[in-house]
């Protein structure tokens, strides 16, 4: 009920203060596990994709500071991330990045809809970067449909440093699902990992045109 409550009360936020353009909607299953496979830009998109989803709820991950702060704020904190279905997780080492891959994994095989950013963190120059293999992971040992997303203009709903939201047209664009359940068993894992990644990132390029760069984006966890 939560869920609901605050899904509609931000839907209808974003309806009147961005004038969102969502496109491809009817791509996202209704049912079952799915990688929404996402560009990002800015911290909202784990909110904006969301909310564009009316049909299912969606995970995303969220740094577990958002769940860990004392007092009123960090008790209304954790109620809103929880209820918008983020799941905390701890970043900086190794560890921590194979422990967030298994939460995903965890809920995909529970047949859940859950947001990806191959990225690894948000764009700050608006260049598409090259995408790491823990989409394919995802993809590989869950069978799941990956949904490429293209984002354009979150950026500046809220550009990076800034604490609140503005008023700022968006688009979310999703693409054809793509499936990876079978075609390549000829190929090591490694290989197919990173053949399955630069396809979804193709296929996010697609959406957005966004200008490419052939390297990863080591600016450091931004959220």
């Amino acid at each position: 009920m939560l869920y609901g409550a605050l899904r509609q009360t931000a839907a209808i936020l974003a309806r009147t203060l961005c004038r969102p353009t969502i496109e491809g909607r009817e791509n996202v299953p209704a049912t079952g596990s799915v990688i929404l496979a996402s560009n990002h830009l800015s911290f909202v998109d784990s909110v904006v994709i969301p909310l564009s989803v009316p049909q299912r709820r969606v995970r995303f991950l969220a740094k577990s500071d958002y769940f860990e702060t004392p007092g009123v704020k960090g008790r209304l904190t954790k109620t809103m991330f929880g209820a918008l279905g983020a799941m905390p997780v701890r970043r900086g080492s190794s560890r921590d990045a194979m422990v967030a891959l298994e939460t995903m994994l965890d809920r995909l095989n529970e047949g859940e809809a859950c947001v990806v950013y191959p990225e690894g963190t948000r764009s700050r120059d608006g260049r598409l970067y090259r995408g790491r293999t823990g989409v394919a992971h995802l993809a590989l040992e869950s069978k799941s449909l990956v949904v490429p997303v293209g984002i354009s203009g979150t950026q500046k709903v809220q550009p990076v440093g800034a604490g609140v939201p503005r008023p700022h047209p968006f688009t979310v664009r999703f693409g054809e699902p793509l499936n990876f359940s079978t075609g390549f068993d000829h190929l090591t894992p490694a290989k197919a990992r990173r053949a399955i990644t630069d396809r979804v990132m193709d296929a996010i390029h697609e959406l957005t045109g966004q200008e490419r760069a052939d390297t990863y984006n080591d600016h450091g966890s931004a959220d």
